[in-house]
Order: C-alpha cells, then structure tokens, then sequence
C-alpha cells in the first residue's frame, strides 16, 4: 500500500466568529486632544493579491505620548464579559476624553482597511531617548500561527531619523513602514506579505 501526504492545512480564517462586536475603527470621540488621521491601505500576499480575510490591529500613545492608563485599558479585559458594543464599553468604562489607544479592523474583500485615530506623541526608547511618533500594528491571516509585528511611522517627521527601531532597519527598506501622504489628514499604508517589497517585521 503506497501512502500519500495528506493536504497540508492552513490557521483559520475564523476571525469572523464572535470578533464583529469587538472591532474599533474609530480611535476618535469627544473630549479626544490632538491632530485627527485617517489611515487606509491594503494587505497584499506574496503574489501581490490582496488578502480579504485578515485582521489589523494598533495600538499607540496619545498626542502627549503617554499610554492608556490601566483604569482605561481594563476595558479591553472586560469586552468578553460584556454583551454591550465595543464602543459603548469603552465609554462606560473609559469616559469621555478617555483615549484608550487601540483598534482592530478587518480588511475588505480587496484587502483594504481603514482607522481613523490621532497622530501619536513620542514615547521613550529602551534606551532613555524618544521615539520618533509611531502606531504598533499586529497583523493575523490564514496560514500564520503568530502574528506579524510591525510599525506605522510618519512622512516628513523629523525625528525619524533618530529613532532607535527604523536605524536597526537597511535604509533601503525603511520607506515600507513610512506612511504616504494622500491629503491634509489622510494616510495611505499598505503591507505586504513576502515577496522584493516585504514590509519589514520585528520579532517579539
């Protein structure tokens, strides 16, 4: 009898089960300081097709460069006890001008994705310096048993060429965490997968 390899299996997707209530594109809401940004891109796969069943999620510091406090994040460890919206939990538990620093989206059919939040401050780096203003991105698609780690930095900021995290980076490949100009107040960043114009990934 001649055995054969089974069909190899992918993670998921099962982003979609349970997740729906759970999703924060809207960072924005009343008594909420700073400069207003919208971010929009696309997650494209090795073959450069888009990827249509993917999830983003951020996280960053206010305009003043702080976190949220742990009173504020608290209410993330609450949103699976809850059967109230994402966006009402966050009110009740956060108030109002409570920035609580963290999204999740899922990308579209043509791989698209959309937040809209604040231009962050400049936190400290492991080493005591600042960082230039950045956005931690997590990214989770069919196939990965981690998530991928990365960055959203921004065009035209000065400080980026100080900043501890982009100098580990070959220059060549810096512009893939740089975000592009679209207008005034929108962004346009856009990830891909593998492939000559990978964007670059951290290990953590």
């Amino acid at each position: 009898m001649r055995q054969r390899a089974t069909t190899s299996q992918t993670v998921g997707p099962y982003f979609q089960i349970g997740l729906a209530r759970f999703y924060i594109d809207d960072l924005t809401g009343p008594g909420i300081s700073g400069e207003t940004i919208e971010i929009a891109g696309q997650v494209f796969d090795g073959d450069g097709q888009p990827v249509p069943d993917g999830v983003i999620e951020i996280w960053q510091a206010d305009a003043e460069g702080k976190y949220a406090d742990p009173e504020c994040s608290r209410a993330l460890e609450s949103i699976g006890k809850s059967g109230l919206p994402v966006t009402e939990l966050m009110q009740a538990q956060g108030g109002q001008g409570a920035f609580l620093g963290f999204g999740r989206v899922p990308t579209e059919a043509d791989g698209t994705f959309r937040f809209k939040t604040i231009k962050p401050g400049r936190v400290p780096a492991p080493d005591g310096t600042l960082q230039a203003p950045h956005i931690a991105v997590s990214i989770f698609t069919r196939g990965l048993l981690r998530r991928l780690v990365t960055r959203i930095y921004f065009p035209g900021e000065p400080s980026n060429a100080e900043d501890f995290a982009l100098e580990l980076i070959e220059e060549g490949r810096r512009h893939t965490l740089i975000a592009k100009k679209v207008r005034d107040s929108r962004l346009e960043w856009n990830v891909v997968l593998q492939g000559a114009e990978e964007t670059v990934f951290f290990d953590c």
